[in-house]
């Protein structure tokens, strides 16, 4: 317990999957429909930390933020839709709120694309960090067990240590099958300050919590609107096909760099039964950040007339 009025050295550590498997299941899945904001989850570590600690948050000083992560290499990018410009956005974001990033390319295993080396990269950075910086807590984003000798050997130097973690599952809206995210049982139970995320959050929602309102990317639809009414002339309509479907989100194939929509966007259609190669209808607008993107998007019958 700290004596109330000393000042406390915070680092904080991401597993970037994680985060970003958690932040899209806020936006595209859970009825909230928003990300997770980087800021905002800082400034609730320093109140979370400060109320076990017995201090004030603004005493608690995180000093170093680190985010870990694999990722595909430029040519492999390059191939897919969009992602790198959504690369950039995000290392923009990561940039503006002091956050370093170390990445590792994905790794091609059994025909598939995965993280190899991460947790061991994350393990040792915040290992000789806490070595050289004597931080009073840790903070961990992670789920994975394999933190668990991390955890111990953090402990071991004099450091205190917090986890995010979540426990949540959903139906997957493409595929019916059901998704589980699990937090390791062995992780909570090593950590000094456990922090179950999605129950703390569904509560604060429920109460308006202004800490927990603050966790999230905050959304004007009234600005939206204006924006789409300035910006897409609603009497040109063009037709495609679907390109890719992700989680609430896909691509229509048009020149010169295919469009972005997302499942808010289509009229009269559900996500769910959209099928890569379906033939839609819609209009093109410019957001903010001067890119097309599909809007007021409607199925085409094998006639070429819209349904519904």
């Amino acid at each position: 317990m700290n004596a109330g009025n000393q000042a406390l050295k915070v680092g904080v550590f991401y597993d970037g999957s994680y985060y970003t498997h958690v932040s899209n299941y806020y936006n595209y899945v859970h009825a909230h429909r928003r990300r997770i904001h980087i800021g905002g989850l800082h400034d609730y570590v320093k109140h979370m930390v400060a109320e076990r600690e017995g201090t004030r948050p603004n005493l608690c000083h995180i000093i170093d933020i680190h985010f870990f992560r694999g990722r595909f290499n430029a040519r492999e990018a390059n191939e897919k839709p969009n992602q790198l410009y959504h690369d950039r956005v995000f290392d923009d974001v990561l940039m503006y709120n002091n956050v370093q990033t170390h990445y590792l390319p994905l790794k091609d295993m059994m025909g598939r694309k995965k993280e190899k080396g991460i947790d061991v990269l994350m393990a040792l950075e915040t290992y000789e960090l806490c070595m050289l910086k004597r931080y009073d807590v840790v903070v961990l984003v992670a789920s994975d067990g394999d933190h668990v000798p991390l955890v111990r050997k953090l402990h071991a130097l004099g450091c205190k240590t917090m986890l995010l973690g979540w426990d949540f599952e959903f139906t997957d809206a493409e595929t019916g099958e059901q998704q589980y995210t699990r937090t390791s049982t062995d992780l909570w139970n090593e950590v000094t300050y456990p922090l179950p995320m999605h129950d703390l959050i569904e509560e604060g929602l429920k109460d308006d919590d202004e800490l927990i309102r603050d966790l999230f990317v905050v959304r004007d639809d009234r600005a939206r609107e204006v924006e789409e009414a300035l910006d897409m002339d609603p009497e040109v309509r063009h037709q495609s096909s679907v390109m890719s479907l992700m989680n609430g989100y896909g691509f229509i194939r048009f020149p010169d760099n295919n469009l972005f929509f997302l499942r808010e966007d289509l009229v009269d259609t559900d996500f769910a039964d959209l099928r890569v190669g379906d033939m839609l209808e819609f209009g093109v607008a410019v957001n903010a950040r001067g890119q097309r993107v599909a809007k007021l998007i409607t199925r085409v019958s094998d006639a070429g007339l819209p349904v519904g």
